[in-house]
């Protein structure tokens, strides 16, 4: 590959935000691309140099590529997110029966906040993945479903963060500390997952939105 077409992929690379498997993939095609149409200016007669050239014009400036490559990443970014969000629900109702089987006054009031989570979670997946998934082939996808996803994911990561807490100050008050010491991890698990992928699908979203 000459320099110009390794500086089309790296320009690329640098705009694109998105599932890194995904990424690579797309990346890897573009390159893959490019060399095949290298190869056919070349084999026309041009020097190696103005092959190279003449492939990257064929492609259109990294600018006026990266937006579709950008939606296409930031949908499968944004149903991983709610995918993710989802495993909220059964971390939750583990957390539940746990705190439940404490049976401290404030559990009614942690029950009442996982159940609250574990909502939120299953709602954004179900509408997610219905948006992004078959009925995307009939309607468009809704341009600001994936920032809702992502501010929705970061939403239930804080609740489960929360919970974290309020879990690990039940802990030292209970007798049967271990049960809501083990619940505060799984919330505290549940938190960091969601956490990170509501921020890659927040950052996708933003991307998206300044490549239009």
């Amino acid at each position: 590959m000459s320099a110009a077409t390794d500086g089309y992929v790296e320009a690329l690379a640098a705009v694109l935000h998105g599932p890194a498997r995904l990424k690579a993939r797309m990346l890897e095609e573009i390159r893959d691309g490019l060399h095949d149409t290298v190869a056919a200016y070349a084999g026309a007669g041009l020097p190696a140099a103005q092959a190279a050239t003449a492939a990257v014009r064929d492609f259109g400036t990294p600018q006026e590529l990266a937006p579709a490559l950008q939606r296409e990443l930031t949908i499968a970014q944004a149903r991983r997110t709610a995918r993710t969000a989802a495993l909220t629900v059964p971390v939750a109702a583990v957390c539940w029966l746990l705190v439940r089987s404490v049976g401290d006054a404030a559990a009614p009031y942690l029950t009442a906040h996982l159940a609250t989570a574990a909502a939120t979670a299953a709602l954004l997946a179900v509408v997610t993945l219905a948006a992004t998934g078959p009925l995307a082939r009939r309607l468009p996808t809704p341009h600001r479903l994936p920032l809702a996803v992502a501010w929705t994911g970061t939403a239930a990561s804080v609740a489960m963060a929360l919970a974290a807490l309020a879990l690990a100050v039940l802990a030292v008050a209970v007798t049967d500390w271990p049960v809501a010491a083990a619940a505060g991890a799984l919330a505290a698990a549940a938190h960091a997952v969601t956490a990170g992928s509501a921020r890659t699908c927040r950052q996708c979203a933003l991307s998206r939105t300044g490549s239009n």
